[in-house]
């Protein structure tokens, strides 16, 4: 990279970023993967590498520029081009019907036949606007006339095309639905359990609630989706499956979709989705039947309200009743105490359901719920248990009401619920269901990946003694493991070779590993990138942690808090004598002595004559550190050629700004004095 000329830095960064369109085309709309995760990465962190060296070459609609923006103080309101309108509901066969003859009333011979049917994403309606292919503005629907600048918070989605394929017409206006997926819905919520925040009623809300943030590193940190169903304004497009074909050939996403064309067809299609619905990865309340001749659509015209040829087909909530046999509580890997539920089994959207979380102290009082309570249970997001109602007028008097214990079920300390906070948590360190959670959460997929390692295998490894932590693990032999119940010989050298192998991980699948709050998987890369080490992320100043991307003051107390714990310094004493690849400095070297000893600086723009990989090396050389920036602390910014906006930082800051000639003559005069 270092000898890479700026000529060849630019051919190969537009390669790569044409190359890695390609790539997430194939897996956000084609859902054909051609490389693998991995593969993609390496690809990725190239391009980000060569613009880190030439800022210059970085454009708005790189695939690195997805996390961007400043924090706003409040979202701009815009007119939309045209009126978002919603749609009319049916609620049964015969709304359908009345709609299919509205239809065929007004058609024509010439007409396209049939109808489109797609379901009805549960999600937030976006409107996206790219100019000449590159997108230029998002918005929210709002009220349908204005809607909310949401255009910095939209880049950070990953099905979102920044710039569209070849073929584009020259102005496009698109509408979608973004979208958090249930699985990603469920996670989401069990780590704000953890954290001690309030949870998402549905994955819709928490969709919204992510893409209104006013700092995009938050809605970057949420694993949004998109899904695209809509071309606003005048189009040489005849059907919406033309248009939905469009859409993908352009790098949308588009949803499934059947064509119909008679009323059987019609009703037949509402049944098969309204099983098939329970399949999909996001959620659906309906589906959407539109005209599938836009000419007739066009004739058909809009009320003040929603367009004649579409209606959405509204499926009713299942939702079935049971009794609340017990609620108990469960400890998590951070000490949240939260309160489950334990239901008569009760069928309900395709499965039994035994029991349903109650996420906090709060919602058991809003709810009122009590143990032998009647209430109504349905699926939140079609799949996770929900209590929606308690019956009170089937209560007889022998309920009882439940309340948060002040002591830890799993070890008897204090429980506490903290200002602030709506969980309340067990304040012992060492609590053995904590450290349970905490092993399962150590050795899991996206962690350090110890297969073997699963919950049973934990509970068998805890109540031997032989593991007090996840230090522990790295010390473990096979015929350590063969004395536990059931453990053949085979199984024991099989888990130890995958708990080697775990050794290899680079720093941030074991940061993590460690389950600090807030430090997710994608917020343990920035930091590995930014501080290379575990020993200097672990001694980096409070102000040092602010700096990094996606870092903020709530993320940097609960850095703090797991910095403080001693129990911390000795897992990682014994991960250091482990060989842990996660713990090994990023650089041995003894430090420089030199002009710039102990002090940061911070580069910005192109220095003459050098690249930035060589200015940095440089002031290695000089004995100081370079960083991402600019703080009252730092020494001074060295501006080469087109700064960037760490320049005018500096000098709001009252920050020293050095001229490239000024940076190199310290070098001379280094060489000068030695």
């Amino acid at each position: 990279m270092a000898d890479m000329t700026r000529q060849k830095a630019e051919e190969r960064a537009r390669e790569l970023r044409q190359e890695i369109r390609e790539h997430q085309y194939r897996y956000y709309v084609l859902d054909r993967p051609t490389i693998s995760d991995a593969e993609f990465d390496k690809l990725y962190r190239e391009l980000e590498a060569i613009e880190k060296q030439y800022p210059d070459l970085v454009t708005p609609d790189s695939p690195t520029q997805r996390v961007g923006g400043a924090v706003s103080g409040a979202f701009r309101a815009v007119p939309h081009s045209s009126p978002v309108l919603s749609l009319a509901n049916a609620f049964d066969d015969s709304d359908v019907m009345a709609y299919y003859q509205r239809v065929r009333s007004s058609s024509r011979p010439e007409d396209a036949p049939g109808f489109v049917v797609e379901p009805k994403i549960d999600g937030l309606s976006v409107i996206l606007r790219y100019e000449n292919g590159i997108l230029a503005l998002g918005l929210t629907r709002g009220d349908g006339i204005t809607g909310e600048d949401v255009t910095q918070n939209v880049r950070t989605v990953r099905s979102v095309p920044l710039a569209l394929r070849p073929g584009y017409p020259p102005l496009m206006e698109v509408r979608g639905e973004v979208y958090l997926p249930r699985e990603d819905f469920a996670r989401l919520n069990k780590e704000r359990e953890e954290a001690g925040l309030s949870v998402f009623a549905n994955p819709r809300n928490a969709a919204a609630g992510s893409l209104r943030q006013l700092d995009p590193s938050v809605t970057a940190q949420r694993p949004l989706r998109a899904l695209f169903y809509e071309i606003r304004g005048d189009v040489n497009l005849s059907t919406e499956v033309e248009v939905l074909s469009f859409l993908k050939d352009m790098g949308f996403p588009v949803p499934e979709y059947d064509l119909c064309y008679s009323p059987d067809e019609l009703l037949s299609a509402i049944s098969v989705w309204d099983e098939k619905r329970h399949r999909l990865t996001y959620d659906t309340d309906g589906i959407v039947i539109k005209v599938n001749d836009r000419r007739l659509f066009s004739r058909l015209g809009a009320t003040a309200h929603s367009p004649r040829g579409h209606i959405a087909f509204k499926f009713p909530a299942e939702q079935v009743e049971t009794k609340v046999l017990d609620i108990i509580v469960q400890v998590g890997r951070t000490g949240v105490i939260t309160p489950t539920a334990i239901l008569e089994p009760v069928r309900v959207s395709g499965s039994t359901v035994s029991r349903a979380t109650l996420h906090n102290e709060d919602i058991i009082r809003e709810l009122d719920v009590r143990i032998g309570d009647t209430v109504v249970l349905q699926k939140a997001g079609e799949v996770i248990p929900e209590i929606v109602k308690v019956l009170k007028e089937k209560r007889t008097g022998e309920e009882r009401e439940f309340r948060m214990p002040e002591v830890c079920p799993s070890c008897g300390s204090q429980a506490q619920r903290f200002p602030g906070e709506v969980a309340w948590r067990c304040t012992s360190a060492t609590c053995p269901a904590r450290l349970r959670e905490q092993l399962i959460h150590f050795a899991s997929r996206d962690a350090m990946d110890i297969r073997g390692l699963g919950p049973a295998m934990v509970d068998a490894l805890l109540e031997s003694g032989l593991v007090k932590d996840a230090g522990d693990l790295y010390f473990l032999t096979v015929d350590d493991l063969r004395r536990l119940p059931r453990m053949g010989e085979k199984s024991a050298a099989n888990l130890i070779s995958s708990i080697q192998a775990s050794k290899d991980n680079p720093m941030a699948k074991l940061l993590f590993a460690l389950g600090i709050r807030h430090v997710g998987l994608r917020l343990s890369q920035t930091i590995a990138e930014q501080f290379g080490s575990m020993d200097a992320f672990m001694n980096a100043t409070p102000e040092e942690l602010s700096q990094v991307r996606d870092i903020g003051p709530e993320t940097v107390r609960a850095i703090e808090a797991a910095r403080s714990q001693e129990s911390l310094r000795r897992l990682l004493d014994k991960f250091r004598k482990a060989g842990l690849r996660g713990m090994q400095d990023a650089a041995k070297e003894e430090p420089v002595e030199g002009p710039l000893s102990g002090k940061t600086l911070v580069i910005t723009g192109t220095l003459p004559g050098m690249t930035r990989k060589e200015a940095e090396e440089l002031v290695a050389r000089l004995g100081g550190k370079v960083s991402s920036s600019v703080s009252k602390n730092t020494y001074a910014v060295i501006a080469g050629e087109s700064p960037g906006s760490k320049l005018q930082k500096a000098r709001e800051l009252g920050v020293k700004v050095m001229s490239p000639q000024e940076f190199l003559e310290l070098s001379t005069d280094k060489e000068t004095r030695g």
